[in-house]
This record gives C-alpha cells, sequence and structure tokens, in this order.
C-alpha cells in the first residue's frame, strides 16, 4: 500500500509537494477532512500531538483504508 503522498504522486496531480519522503521534513502537510488513515511515526518538529489530534498529518506518513479527502496546509498556516 502506498502513502497518500505517493498517490497523489502518481495521480499526477501536483498539488502536494514532495520533500523528504520520510516525514522528517514537514513540506507535506495536510489536514485528514474525511475517511480512514493508517498513521505512521512523524517528527513531533513538524506535527505536535495537538496537530495530530485536529487531523494534521504529513502525507508521506499516512496510508489510506478506504476512499480520503485531504486539504493542504499552507506555508502561512504552518508558520502561525
Amino acid at each position: 500500500q502506498h502513502s497518500v503522498l505517493v498517490g497523489s504522486e502518481r495521480l499526477g496531480n501536483g498539488q502536494i509537494p514532495i520533500g523528504c519522503r520520510g516525514g522528517g521534513c514537514g513540506v507535506c502537510k495536510v489536514e485528514v477532512l474525511d475517511g480512514e488513515v493508517m498513521r505512521r511515526r512523524m517528527s513531533r518538529a513538524h506535527i505536535s500531538e495537538a496537530d495530530e489530534a485536529a487531523g494534521m498529518v504529513l502525507a508521506c506518513r499516512i496510508f489510506p483504508r478506504g476512499d480520503v479527502t485531504v486539504r493542504l496546509v499552507s506555508a502561512a498556516e504552518v508558520a502561525a
């Protein structure tokens, strides 16, 4: 099974930025709006426990368990 980031990349939509692919850089931060995902370990430097509880995750570290809807988190939101 592929991560949401890989799925987005394979669709060729270019909506989610690609960085390190391992959860360390934080550029692929998204909010899960709908659907269920399996989560792998993410850098707390980029995703706090509060972020994760609010549905903010790294697309490279989540794996869909069916249809999933995500929203890209903007750089301005990340800086806030």
